[in-house]
């Protein structure tokens, strides 16, 4: 029996980082390391870039009085919540998707388009429970290109423009919860 080709991907692309105070954070990467901010998520996430990439690097805020974890960008303690690779398509997405099933993988979440930096993208676990993702399609601001940052709310529409439509696992339940219009 032939094992399943492997995802391959082009190139190591961001991460997210749970952090304590996004605020402090976000003042550390952009006065200290001179990223640029493309995008928030109300006050609990910022998407920073170097590059031309929408974001190389993303913070999330741990909620200060929240024990809810569930996979969605709501933490407990800092540290990174998930790193990524590129692949060229939504196509290959959905070969990955094949090739983890044939493997046992866990998938997490996916396929969905964020809000911010509408890059589509695909979660799952390494054998050590770390979430890996591919994405592709992530907007690119050339250098020197105005870029306007916007704040989105913390929505469906911010997790995924698609809806779950997509989706080849059930969605994460706090979203859910959120496009149900509940609060639990």
């Amino acid at each position: 029996m032939m094992k399943p080709r492997a995802i391959k991907p082009r190139k190591l692309g961001h991460l997210v980082l749970a952090v304590r105070d996004i605020h402090k954070s976000v003042a550390f990467y952009t006065e200290v390391l001179g990223l640029t901010v493309s995008d928030w998520i109300s006050d609990q996430m910022c998407f920073l870039r170097a590059g031309s990439d929408h974001h190389d690097l993303a913070l999330a805020q741990i909620p200060k009085d929240s024990p809810d974890i569930d996979d969605l960008p709501r933490y407990s303690r800092p540290g990174m919540e998930h790193f990524s690779y590129l692949v060229d398509s939504v196509d290959d997405m959905e070969e990955a998707v094949e090739v983890l099933r044939a493997r046992g993988v866990e998938i997490v979440r996916g396929i969905g388009k964020h809000g911010p930096g509408e890059n589509c993208f695909l979660v799952f676990k390494d054998p050590d429970g770390n979430n890996v993702e591919i994405y592709c399609d992530m907007q690119q601001i050339a250098p020197g290109e105005p870029h306007q940052s916007r704040v989105w709310e913390r929505n469906i529409e911010s997790f995924d423009q698609w809806r779950f439509a997509r989706f080849v696992v059930p969605p994460p339940s706090a979203v859910v919860k959120e496009k149900s219009g509940r609060k639990d």
